[in-house]
Order: structure tokens, then sequence, then C-alpha cells
């Protein structure tokens, strides 16, 4: 595929998207990335990411920002402290794991993911970025695509791709396959000043990440870049546990009574991050696309990370498979060959799938009666 005289959409604005965006440009693509939060500070970023050396790594290398990404990366953030319900540590590797850096075999660099996103908008030509752009629809025009924003404005494209996360809206013009619900559910929280805040927590956590096993369900937390914690309770439960509870996710006193109740062989220790957390709290129902998922290429609109394989967060892969995505499509598209598209889609989904397996077997080694016991095998190297 020529990209000479295009104009190329990128709808979303995340890890994946701006990859995308930045490797292109480096290779004189015409691109707008269309997103819709207000602007660049408008949502709280998740949890800390590692960076894989051959996914996330490389594509951070091939966009030229491997110096801007040592100076913003969190060392230590890597290390693991393993506890039970009783917040009694089984496993750390604080005092055991080696001191790696750069070029190491297995060094994975935890970042922040709001951090990241900033480095990669500041990678991007000025105006690459359009805020308060809410995808609605799109309809076929001459060689490509008209998109209709919520503002009520639009824009044409000769090429979109789809960087929208799990609940894509441009993912149906390509497939009408839908991810599954996986059994298992995640409750988000995000506690400002940690230190402070939830002193015991933090004393635990030790600036890096904590996996917490009891009774078929998990407490998975880790430091943020700007001494924020954020966590996760993690539980298999009904597809609709979200929308069907009863629970006022904005109101403290009820989410910590909720973990009591649902949670109720589990140390005091954690009610500091329900009673500190800040509000709302965020439920996320885990969804998997079918490991086999096939569909026909279209030449003007593909799709990468989320949109295309949404998978379980089991195996630290999201993020760095969206990378790899992004600099793969970007490879594919500047190739100059007819069925790029068809051959980077085909690619993406092998990779996906094998990932989504493995992710989708890690959530239920986390959530079974032996997830202790099972995760200690894993990180100890049984």
């Amino acid at each position: 595929m020529l990209l000479q005289n295009k104009e190329i959409a990128i709808v979303g604005g995340g890890p994946g998207g701006l990859t995308l965006a930045r490797l292109l440009q480096l290779k004189g693509a015409n691109i707008k990335v269309y997103e819709r939060d207000l602007n660049k500070d408008a949502r709280v970023q998740g949890s800390p990411l590692d960076l894989h050396d051959e996914s996330g790594l490389a594509a951070i290398i091939k966009a030229g920002l491997l110096n801007e990404f040592k100076k913003n990366y969190m060392p230590g953030a890597d290390r693991l402290t393993i506890t039970n319900e009783q917040a009694e540590i089984f496993h750390s590797d604080h005092e055991t794991k080696p001191e790696e850096n750069f070029g190491y075999e297995h060094f994975r660099p935890e970042i922040d993911r709001g951090v990241l996103r900033k480095i990669l908008l500041a990678s991007l030509q000025p105006g690459t970025v359009v805020w308060n752009n809410h995808f609605l629809s799109m309809e076929a025009q001459k060689e490509g695509w008209l998109l209709h924003f919520k503002n009520g404005t639009s824009a044409y494209a000769d090429l979109v791709i789809a960087a929208d996360g799990a609940n894509s809206k441009i993912r149906p013009y390509i497939t009408d396959i839908k991810p599954f619900y996986s059994g298992i559910t995640m409750l988000e929280g995000n506690v400002y000043d940690a230190a402070n805040s939830t002193p015991q927590i933090a004393a635990l956590l030790r600036g890096g990440k904590i996996m917490a096993f009891g009774n078929k369900k998990d407490i998975l937390m880790g430091q943020k870049g700007n001494g924020e914690i954020g966590f996760y309770a993690s539980f298999k439960t009904d597809e609709n546990w979200a929308k069907d509870n009863g629970l006022d996710y904005t109101d403290n006193a009820q989410m910590l009574a909720w973990f009591k109740r649902d949670y109720p062989e589990w140390s005091s220790i954690w009610y500091e991050l329900f009673e500190n957390a800040v509000t709302p709290f965020i439920p996320r129902p885990i969804y998997c696309m079918p490991l086999d998922q096939t569909w026909k290429s279209l030449p003007n609109v593909t799709m990468l990370g989320d949109a295309a394989h949404v998978m379980p967060p089991f195996a630290g892969e999201g993020v760095n498979m969206a990378m790899l995505d992004a600099l793969e499509l970007s490879e594919y598209l500047t190739s100059g060959e007819q069925d790029a598209i068809a051959r980077y889609e085909v690619n993406m989904r092998k990779r996906a799938a094998i990932m989504a397996k493995e992710s989708l077997e890690n959530g239920e080694r986390m959530h079974s009666e032996d997830a202790l016991n099972t995760m200690l095998r894993f990180f100890e190297g049984h």
C-alpha cells in the first residue's frame, strides 16, 4: 500500500494509536489522531505497565524514543511481592532480583501509563491529535471513509485505523465477531499520596508490585510514578455483576462494606485501599476475543490493540501487543505491497491468539483454589 498523498485517520489516542502515528510520521505519512478525550489531562491513566524487549520496547526503539523512555521509567517498580489474603509474604524479589538494565535478556522496565502517553504525544508533530473528537460513525466515500464525530464535525480519510479499544466503534465495519466474557471481573481503584494515606500498604508494596491470593480471589497492585497506587480486586462473578450489584462506586464506605462482605477472610490491612481510594471505583468485566477469529480484510480500514484482540490482562501483554501491532502495521503499510493490510491482519491474529490463550490460562490459575501455591511455583521457577 502506498501512503503518499493519502489522508490517514487513527481513531484512539492510547499507546497503540500514538505509537503508530509516530512511526508513520517518521516515514512521511499524513496522520491525524482523533481522540474523544477533551485534552491530554482529561483522564486518570491506569496502573503502570512493563514493556517487553520483543514488543513494546522494540516499538519505542524504532520510534526513536528510547532515550526519553530511559529518563522516565521507574527503576525497581518491577520488583514483586506475593502474599496470601492475610498479607503474609510468601515471595519477594526485592533483595534477590539482580540489578538489571537495558540490553539484559529478561529486563522489563516499568513506566507509568500517563508518562508513556506524554512521551508519545510530545513526539508527534503539532496538531496531529485532534482532541474532543468522539467517533460516532463513518460511511464509504470515494476510495476511503467520511468519519462523523459527536461534536458535529466530520473528516475524510483514505485509510482508517481503529485504535479505540475494547469497545471499538470501528470494529463492526470490519467484522461482526464479538468478544466473550472470561468469567472474571476486576474492580479498579486508585490511591493518591499512598505513603501517607495507605502507610501499611505502601510499606508492603515498597515501590513495586503486589499479588495477593486467597479463596479464589486476588488483589493486584502496582506503584505509579507520582506516589499513587493503582489496585484491582479481581474475582470470578456473573457477567452483569458490575451493573446489577447495587453498589455506589462513589461511596468509599459502601465499597469497603462490599469488600468486607465479599472478601471476608482477608486481613484488615487491605481496608486502607477502600477507605482512601479516590472515587469512583471502576468495575471492569474482562473479555477476550475468540482465539480462532478471522475476517475478510478490507483495503482501507484495519485495527490494532484491544480493538482487534482484547484479552485478559493476566499475561501483561495488552499494551505490548498494541505497540507491536503498531510497529508491524507501520512496516506493512510502507512496504509498497498492495495486500499490506491483509498480511498484517493474518500475522496479528496469530500472535494475538497465542497470547490470549496464555492470558486465559493464567486467569484461571490466578483465581483457582490453589492460586497462591501455583503462582509461587511459577515465579520461583519450578
